[in-house]
């Protein structure tokens, strides 16, 4: 019969493995040990969420025009930059994520006794870029998707709703920023993911190495 080579879906044999699952979590210090060949998973994380995260990233593709050319042509495109950010909902608010929303400074009070207070600050330090923020997700299979970004900032502010019976939740945009150095052409973050080879029994699962 004509057409029998047709497929109804995109399903294959390695389909499962290739499905994210779960929210996921963000973390701070993110880091791999070569030795121990562990991740800081635990010690990492930055605090809960609800209603999970979302990973972008957007080249800035830039379209030459050329007399005569009429539509976007092959060759003609350039990649002049990019941004690449993971927005989450965060429902655990520590001093630590509250100074990194605001671009503040911590310290005890000294009007109300008994309290810290978080502060306005003016500029933003070298500080404020958190380094080696990720966030990890799992796919069906068990084995981890883990986005790293060398420096980011958060630069989505700070705004909170209370209601009654809810708990309150704060979306936060977690920005990537490149190094200050002299070429400044693309941005440092990291896509990771196993590879079947990392697994002796070849199911593409590191088991509790990741």
């Amino acid at each position: 019969m004509a057409y029998e080579e047709l497929k109804s879906s995109g399903i294959t044999e390695k389909t499962p493995g290739n499905i994210v699952l779960g929210a996921g979590t963000i973390h701070k210090g993110l880091k791999f040990d070569p030795e121990t060949k562990k991740w800081n998973f635990e010690e990492s994380l930055i605090g809960a969420t609800s209603g999970g995260s979302t990973f972008s990233i957007t080249p800035e593709i830039t379209n030459i025009d050329v007399d005569g050319a009429l539509v976007k042509m092959k060759g003609l495109a350039v990649k002049t930059g990019e941004t690449a950010t993971i927005q989450t909902n965060v429902i655990e608010l520590t001093p630590e994520l509250l100074k990194m929303m605001v671009v503040g400074d911590e310290s005890e009070s000294v009007d109300f006794d008994g309290y810290s207070e978080i502060v306005s600050r003016a500029q933003i330090n070298d500080g404020d870029y958190i380094q080696d923020f990720g966030y990890v997700g799992h796919k069906i299979d068990g084995t981890p998707i883990i986005i790293i970004f060398d420096n980011a900032l958060c630069n989505s502010g700070l705004s909170l709703q209370g209601q009654n019976k809810t708990a309150g939740v704060v979306a936060a945009t977690f920005e990537c920023y490149a190094p200050l150095t002299p070429e400044g052409d693309r941005l440092p973050y990291h896509i990771l993911y196993p590879t079947p080879a990392a697994d002796p029994s070849g199911s593409g699962s590191e088991g509790d190495d990741v």
